[in-house]
């Protein structure tokens, strides 16, 4: 089995991946590959076609194919080697990686890895709603990827299950585009995604939000004809009596973010019984020495400036680990500290700040920060 030697191997090409590429390099990683299972490198930023990206990082609004294509040229420009196509299947914790590629097997060995393979969806699966199969029923970045890439409206009258980003999102990419979202649920008692999406997609448009909410039942033998939506008591349980159909032709799942760490599992890294993410020290080095994790497969962050401040710090410390330098500190600003749940009257969140804190607007227009 023939073998390629690289200093640095990160595994996948979203926006961790590509700054890990960037950081080793100017770290002092003589040879750095990016190994991506798509077509092109930047992960689900290409199917992000709003704005609001690279605030924090470049202090500018992008759109997630404009950040895709800067963070790309930050790391062509280190040196970085991007190869597509590429889907890495197995990891030992020797750092030995193999992938499957359109010429056959490629077989690398590594002085380090970063693993930045991002997170996936749940699905209805895993939420177990009772009803029939039909069709109409979607994960959120499922149907942002039909509509925004391929151009396909997934539907006309829609609930959306979940108050994650991408379903608020959604809601109102849906409404823009003529379709009718009848509302957003949700099973806690505040939602999940940041304060100024709740603004921005659902008040902004006037759709309503049902906290304590949920779907207990679909109906429909082959297109979603409708749902039952439920209250829940303080446990999450539905209430009996409490539901009310609801129809619709589209059901979206915004209900949450699973870490990707198949490939952690191989090389046998510790992972977060709970999140499923991998467990990492303060220098984002996992369990097995020399390979270490950023960004969505550590722990799912708010934002894509974040993921990327944080895969520039692991692939810094994969350089140092194989130049045999000391390993530094993963930086405080890539915590996940945007304001999230119901907006505070006169408070909103301040994009800006890389601490995520409110911002009280003044009578006026002035605004009064608490960081």
């Amino acid at each position: 089995m023939n073998e390629t030697y690289y200093d640095v191997v990160i595994v996948g090409g979203g926006p961790g991946g590509l700054a890990a590429a960037q950081g080793a390099k100017e770290a002092g990683a003589s040879s750095v590959l990016v190994l991506e299972r798509e077509d092109q490198v930047g992960g689900i930023l290409h199917q992000c076609i709003h704005d609001g990206f690279g605030l924090i990082r470049y202090r500018e609004t992008l759109t997630g194919p404009e950040y895709a294509h800067r963070a790309q040229g930050e790391a062509l420009a280190a040196g970085a080697h991007l190869r597509t196509g590429a889907m890495v299947t197995h990891l030992t914790p020797d750092r030995r990686l193999t992938a499957v590629t359109r010429q056959g097997l490629l077989h690398c060995q590594a002085g380090a890895v970063v693993l930045a393979t991002g997170c996936r969806e749940r699905t209805r699966g895993a939420i177990a709603i009772p009803g029939t199969r039909p069709a109409g029923v979607y994960t959120a970045g499922t149907a942002q990827n039909l509509m925004n890439t391929k151009n396909l409206m997934v539907g006309r009258r829609v609930v959306v299950l979940g108050s994650g980003d991408i379903g608020l999102i959604m809601a109102r990419r849906l409404t823009l585009e003529g379709a009718q979202v009848l509302c957003v649920a949700e099973q806690k008692p505040a939602p999940g995604g940041l304060e100024r999406n709740i603004i921005q997609c659902l008040y902004d448009f006037g759709i309503p939000l049902h906290l304590r909410t949920t779907v207990t039942r679909i109906f429909g033998p082959k297109r979603l004809e409708g749902v039952e939506l439920s209250q829940v008591d303080a446990a999450g349980r539905p209430i009996p009596s409490t539901g009310r159909r609801v129809d619709c032709d589209t059901l979206l799942l915004s209900v949450g973010l699973i870490p990707e760490n198949e490939i952690a599992a191989q090389a046998g890294i510790a992972l977060d019984g709970a999140t499923n993410g991998t467990v990492t020290d303060g220098f984002l080095q996992t369990s097995v020495p020399g390979i270490f994790a950023c960004g969505n497969s550590r722990k799912v962050m708010d934002l894509a400036d974040f993921v990327s401040v944080q895969g520039h710090a692991a692939g810094g410390n994969a350089a140092r680990f194989v130049l045999g330098q000391p390993l530094v500190p993963m930086p405080p600003e890539t915590s996940n500290a945007m304001a999230k749940g119901l907006p505070q009257p006169g408070v909103t969140t301040c994009v800006l700040c890389p601490k995520g804190c409110r911002v009280t607007l003044l009578p006026g227009g002035e605004a009064q920060g608490n960081g």
